[in-house]
């Protein structure tokens, strides 16, 4: 698979990469502000090695879920004035995808310079199901530029016109975050250094069917927590009052369960609960309480992992070569429910080995809860990749690069 090096003297050269710069904002549509700008920072050494190579960069990326047309809350308007901070230079916006403003915006760059276009979901073939559609927007977006980098990892699990289609027809390279991202996720799959501990969490079960079916051949351990805990409880014939079950999937975990106790895989859940009568939703003060995971009353909702659970899960990582973390523990949100997702984060800081955050909301605890990300060995773009790698799917962002 190449690298930027294969791209061969940039000088001159229109540098088309699609990064991943889906951020949250909060705030109204005309006057957003960006939470996390991890995605941002991210996207940074690699953007800023193609200029420093005298290449005129034009990026493309998502935010939000538009319907293929222009949504104002969806503007990317916020992310270009970030980047450029972070850049420590002007980077020109484009008003539009493929139209007359994003033409004007890469013919005016000079060497060395950043572009970045409007999200690249307003228009419907980015996303489009048909092929032929899609095929003629990656066109337009291909005639932008003379070279392609894929660096947006946390979309390259999707068949995309700017994922997926534009690096069938430009010259193509990895950049460097997804280079590192799959390196990271090779070694998780590949040849783990064990003890090998993978921790899900968040809210459901079905979000990580594939993983935990794969996993339970290659783990040494698993740690469940979060809402998806409850459905695992409700297996073992436990009431979970009001918490998030999904019944659909009791079977499921009893087959996993038992998989587990066959294959020698401990599967470790949480002893005690922390719960209460409502979702903390800013309206009530929180009254949290803390139960067994067996004896959770009928009024309640577990929501998050109680402190000796903390202190279980804590120490099955102590000793731990290989950690794979995906989805908090409780709503680390609210502080009342945090303890047990800043617990397993806090362990993962002191892991002697590799240490792995599966992005989505696991980074977000992460840097919400104040951790140095530096304390960490490797805080993942993309929770969707990184979830389907681990599962072994293939993932057409990447197979597309294969020469």
């Amino acid at each position: 698979m190449s690298d930027l090096s294969s791209l061969g003297d940039l000088r001159g050269k229109r540098v088309l990469v699609r990064s991943d710069l889906n951020v949250p904002l909060e705030g109204d549509a005309d006057q957003q502000r960006i939470t996390d700008d991890g995605r941002i920072r991210a996207s940074v050494p690699t953007i800023r090695s193609l200029a420093e190579a005298g290449a005129r960069v034009v990026v493309t990326a998502h935010l939000g879920r538009p319907k293929g047309a222009p949504e104002q809350r969806y503007s990317l308007a916020p992310v270009a004035e970030r980047l450029g901070e972070l850049l420590g230079a002007d980077v020109a916006f484009a008003t539009d995808t493929v139209g007359e403003s994003a033409r004007s915006t890469v013919a005016g760059l000079e060497d060395g310079e950043v572009a970045l276009l409007e999200n690249v979901r307003f228009n419907a073939g980015e996303t489009s199901k048909d092929d032929a559609e899609r095929r003629e927007f990656a066109e337009r977006l291909a005639g932008l530029a003379d070279a392609f980098v894929s660096d947006g990892f946390g979309v390259v699990h999707r068949k995309q016109a700017s994922v997926y289609d534009v690096a069938q027809l430009l010259p193509h390279a990895m950049g460097d975050l997804v280079a590192t991202e799959i390196d990271v996720l090779r070694r998780l799959t590949d040849t783990p250094e064990r003890p090998y501990v993978v921790v899900l969490g968040g809210s459901k079960v079905s979000d990580k069917l594939g993983v935990i079916d794969n996993l339970l051949g290659k783990a040494d351990k698993l740690l469940i927590g979060g809402g998806m805990v409850f459905t695992f409880l409700a297996a073992q014939g436990h009431e979970v009052g009001t918490s998030l079950l999904e019944q659909d999937q009791l079977d499921t975990c009893r087959e996993y369960l038992a998989r587990a106790a066959e294959s020698g895989v401990e599967i470790l859940l949480p002893g005690d609960i922390v719960v209460d009568t409502t979702f903390p939703t800013g309206e009530a003060t929180p009254q949290p309480r803390v139960v067994a995971a067996t004896a959770i009353p009928a009024d309640c909702l577990g929501l998050d992992i109680g402190p000796a659970s903390a202190a279980d899960f804590a120490a099955a990582l102590s000793g731990a070569r290989t950690v794979f973390w995906n989805g908090p523990m409780g709503v680390f949100e609210v502080a009342e429910f945090s303890d047990g997702t800043r617990a397993v984060a806090q362990a993962l800081t002191e892991v002697e080995g590799l240490s792995v955050v599966g992005g989505g909301d696991s980074a977000a605890a992460v840097r919400t809860l104040g951790f140095d990300e530096s304390a960490f060995g490797h805080i993942s773009t993309g929770g969707g990749a990184s979830l389907e790698y681990l599962e072994g799917k293939t993932l057409p962002g990447i197979d597309v690069l294969e020469d």
